[in-house]
């Protein structure tokens, strides 16, 4: 196992590698912003080292930075969490060459999986039910864009090969508009990402986004954890997530989960992953893989009793899967809420400080978070603030549990999202399980 390993990121995700780390034995180091030099984990790290200012493209994007802190502290690896240069080939290429060990899959592997169009490729290759689509990046012969997308049938959307995150993506409902749209997101894809490579998909109009949690260790094992459901998203975001999926059979989870398993050994996977698909008609459709650690990853944890940051490290180590298929067992339900400092009716960040902090408990509950009373959220990072975790014996269990813990959070001095957690805890089709991607977005508008 290793002896020190630096924490490339912040908040309630360094927290949690921090405390992994601990129960391995592994001493840590707390790569930080100015603005972050009080987060608890860069309190209780074995060691800190400011990478720079409070801009993430000074700091936490800032690769020799990074580098060095592990070069001046000893360590001999890098966790990236989630978020940042945790998805960066470049990153990871870099880490390794500096004779560091990366926490996460080999360059190559996030490098293909980075780019949708080779990722559906790869997928097709390994059996994986892929949206039917272009098959390819779209060239500049319009007439030939024109007759794909008629025989692919409208609504089509068009992607960015670079993109993620929700960005990168416009839909298409007449034929009319195609040409357009295509252009606009071609200079769009470029502006973001530097790849104005983009494909066109049929656009399913009532879809679940459904996804499969992995691990492998690159040495021919690798298991799947089941699947969660992350459908209710405001401007594709995940709002909230659970796991297992409402609806999903152990006959559907069981295939659709070797099928990824597959695909891990045939790519040769390393680390934990993710293959997110959408799930319309009782069927799965690949739309991309996260080769890294969810935010929703506790989720996960909580029905299967595994430690996925804690097999993240041990794999990285290069030790072999500690765990087989046939240890894994899906107990109970389990729902994430995540709790974002931002003014509840136009969704703005709110930073500021946080007069009082009251976080829930009782049976079952799970809080992920950084905060404590004092401290200072700041205005240059994402607004997650925590995530509040509740598992029970079935859905109806968690639901319950979750309810009672929203109503027992207390945060003072800054605005949350609490009361929309509430609304959505408390919505019919929500408790009845199955909504599809677009409804938070509709009940909102509601």
């Amino acid at each position: 196992m290793f002896d020190k390993i630096v924490i490339a990121n912040r908040g309630e995700i360094g927290l949690r590698i921090l405390r992994a780390c601990n129960e391995l034995g592994i001493r840590t180091v707390a790569a930080h912003s100015t603005a972050d030099r009080d987060l608890i984990h860069v309190r209780l790290a074995d060691e800190s080292v400011c990478i720079g200012p409070p801009a993430s493209h000074e700091s936490y994007l800032n690769i020799p930075a990074l580098i060095s802190a592990a070069e001046v502290t000893d360590a001999v690896a890098i966790h990236p969490g989630y978020g940042f240069l945790s998805e960066n080939a470049d990153f990871a290429e870099r880490v390794e060459q500096s004779g560091f060990v990366f926490i996460g899959p080999r360059p190559e592997t996030i490098r293909m999986m980075g780019d949708k169009i080779a990722a559906i490729e790869a997928m097709k290759k390994a059996g994986i039910p892929c949206i039917p689509g272009s098959d390819g990046a779209l060239g500049s012969d319009s007439e030939y864009n024109l007759s794909l997308a008629a025989k692919v049938g409208y609504p089509i959307i068009i992607k960015a090969a670079g993109g993620g995150g929700g960005r990168g993506m416009r839909v298409v409902h007449a034929q009319a508009n195609l040409l357009n749209a295509i252009e606009l997101t071609k200079a769009e894809a470029e502006a973001a990402f530097g790849n104005g490579t983009v494909y066109l998909e049929k656009f399913l109009d009532n879809p679940r986004h459904v996804e499969i949690q992995v691990l492998a260790d690159g040495q021919g094992n690798a298991i799947h954890l089941g699947e969660r459901d992350c459908s209710m998203q405001r401007r594709h975001q995940k709002v909230v997530e659970e796991a297992p999926a409402p609806g999903i059979s152990a006959e559907q989870r069981r295939e659709i989960g070797e099928r990824c398993v597959r695909a891990c050994l045939d790519v040769g996977y390393r680390g934990a992953g993710t293959f997110e698909f959408l799930y319309q008609d009782n069927a799965f459709y690949f739309i991309e893989m996260n080769t890294r650690l969810q935010v929703e990853h506790p989720v996960t944890e909580m029905i299967t009793g595994v430690d996925i940051v804690r097999e993240q490290l041990s794999i990285a180590a290069g030790l072999p899967l500690s765990l087989k298929q046939s240890d894994i067992c899906i107990n109970g339900h389990a729902i994430e809420c995540r709790i974002n400092a931002e003014n509840p009716d136009t969704f703005m960040p709110s930073p500021g400080g946080v007069t009082h902090y009251h976080p829930p408990g009782g049976p079952g509950i799970r809080v992920d978070s950084h905060l404590y009373n004092g401290y200072f959220v700041p205005p240059y990072y994402d607004s997650m603030i925590g995530k509040i975790i509740a598992h029970g014996q079935d859905r109806e269990t968690a639901i319950l549990r979750m309810q009672s813990a929203l109503n027992e959070l207390v945060i003072e001095g800054i605005s949350t999202n609490r009361a929309l957690q509430q609304r959505i805890l408390e919505d019919v089709a929500f408790n009845e399980g199955g909504a599809n991607i677009h409804y938070l977005e509709k009940m909102l508008e509601a």
